[in-house]
């Protein structure tokens, strides 16, 4: 039974799924935690993200003789830097190390937002992997000087399986030095990072592979250390949303909105965007066309703070917040309470507006919901002004996807119908995906029809969530 392992490498830990390649059905999984990190200085040795690899699947055990081809998605933004031996030079610092904001906003200031919208689609911020090239450049030049390869967190794995220095488009557009559009690195943009002439800089970042292109099959150390057969072809890999929209089996007018600690709003569209004003991200997808994203920092962290102090939890919370749905009042949430992303308000606060003293347990608890939701469903909104493909099915995702409240509230301030996946582990299973459309030829679609991606649980509607919505907005304009 041929088998294809989709890697899901995180900020937090590695998981993997052996998947049936003919149908998709998950044999076995595994797991291994990474060392955690600390923010604003968030680093991680990029050998403790193989060494999970290694464990996980050695977790498989007898199944790795039947494995065939895999594929990584792993945590965005991260720079690693080696040197000519292939040794890393430092920790890599990770997408939520956010000490490259000064340098950010050089950049920003260099070249303008318009410049790198139109360049990139995107204007860099702290995450992106070029602010933290920047920040090495300025604060450790010795160093910067012994750099022959620059890379992301998923393509240094790519590299221990293969021994090639590649990537895909999908996580190469969230570094600030690739135009997803045109499928080229701007050198420009490396000059305007490391200070010097940017074409010294193209060779040192990793070559851009299709969405169907193999990265090679695995090396012979790799396939003694890991237990697998020698001849298993090794995928481009992607970032984890691409692998996530992989995973979903996510079409172009898709949505995704996925409620984390953070929140992320994504969409598969047919053309690139291009957001001056930093709001959407424009990304391209693993599948050949592009995947704008929104980010909030403030999601399902909210909702738990507001449950202590009710003195409940996060389910006793949703119970409480429905309980309200037939009179609401006019209590919302503004949930800003680590600052926010999208907006760019960094050193906002939250806020509940609209209490009175007859504001109740239950409204309260039902404006959290709604506020979190409202920002994040704002980001929805973002998508179609900047003209993203949208108007497609609308999944929601991630740990707040369990709730009661959020699934049913995020279906009426929608006004339409979402679905919530059978599985919460849709990065892997796009890593695993993309690995078995590599192996056969089948197509995205093909893969995704025949393995049956795409289904879960849909919610309709219940109540008219307009109002609260245009509330929201009026709020937070103010």
């Amino acid at each position: 039974m041929p088998l294809v392992l989709g890697i899901d490498s995180s900020t937090q830990s590695t998981k993997v799924e052996a998947r049936e390649i003919t149908t998709g059905a998950v044999v076995a999984t595994g797991h291994a935690a990474h060392p955690p990190t600390t923010p604003p200085v968030s680093e991680q040795e990029p050998a403790a993200w193989w060494a999970a690899l290694s464990e996980v699947i050695g977790q498989l055990g007898d199944l790795r003789a039947d494995v065939v081809a895999m594929s990584v998605a792993g945590q965005q933004h991260g720079l690693v830097l080696l040197d000519a031996t292939g040794a890393p030079l430092r920790p890599a610092k990770l997408w939520n190390d956010t000490t490259s904001a000064p340098q950010a906003d050089r950049l920003v200031e260099a070249l303008g937002a318009e410049r790198w919208a139109a360049a990139t689609g995107s204007v860099p911020v702290a995450a992106f992997t070029i602010t933290k090239l920047a920040w090495v450049a300025e604060h450790e030049p010795d160093l910067l000087a012994r750099v022959a390869h620059v890379m992301l967190p998923h393509d240094y794995l790519t590299w221990r399986l293969t021994g090639r220095h590649v990537t895909d488009r999908g996580d190469a557009s969230g570094s600030g030095w690739f135009d997803p559009g045109n499928d080229t690195v701007v050198s420009e943009l490396l000059g305007a990072a490391v200070g010097e002439e940017g074409g010294r800089w193209i060779d040192r970042v990793p070559k851009v592979l299709g969405p169907t292109e193999s990265a090679g099959t695995i090396t012979p150390q790799a396939a003694a250390s890991l237990g697998l057969p020698g001849d298993v072809i090794v995928g481009p890999g992607s970032g984890d949303n691409m692998g996530a929209a992989l995973g979903l089996g996510l079409r172009s007018g898709d949505v995704a909105i996925s409620l984390g600690t953070s929140g992320t709003v994504f969409a598969v569209s047919d053309s690139a965007t291009h957001d001056p004003s930093g709001a959407v991200a424009g990304f391209a997808s693993a599948s050949g066309n592009f995947l704008p994203l929104v980010c909030t920092l403030n999601a399902t962290k909210v909702t738990d703070t507001v449950a202590r102090w009710l003195g409940t939890d996060a389910p006793g919370l949703a119970e409480l917040a429905l309980t309200a749905v037939a009179e609401p009042g006019a209590t919302l949430l503004v949930p800003y309470f680590d600052g926010e992303r999208t907006p760019n308000l960094p050193d906002a606060t939250g806020a509940f507006v609209g209490l009175t003293n007859a504001t109740t347990r239950a409204q309260l608890a039902l404006g959290a919901h709604d506020g979190v939701l409202c920002g994040l469903l704002g980001g929805v909104d973002a998508l179609e002004r900047v003209g993203a493909t949208i108007g497609g099915r609308v999944f929601l995702i991630g740990g707040g996807s369990r709730s009661v409240a959020y699934r049913q509230r995020c279906a009426d301030l929608l006004g339409q119908s979402i679905i919530v996946p059978d599985t919460d582990e849709t990065v892997a299973a796009g890593a695993a995906v993309q690995a078995a459309v590599v192996a056969t030829g089948t197509s995205f679609a093909g893969m995704s029809e025949s393995w049956r991606l795409g289904t879960g649980t849909a919610v309709a509607p219940c109540a008219d969530g307009s109002g609260v919505r245009a509330r929201y907005a009026n709020t937070v304009a103010r």
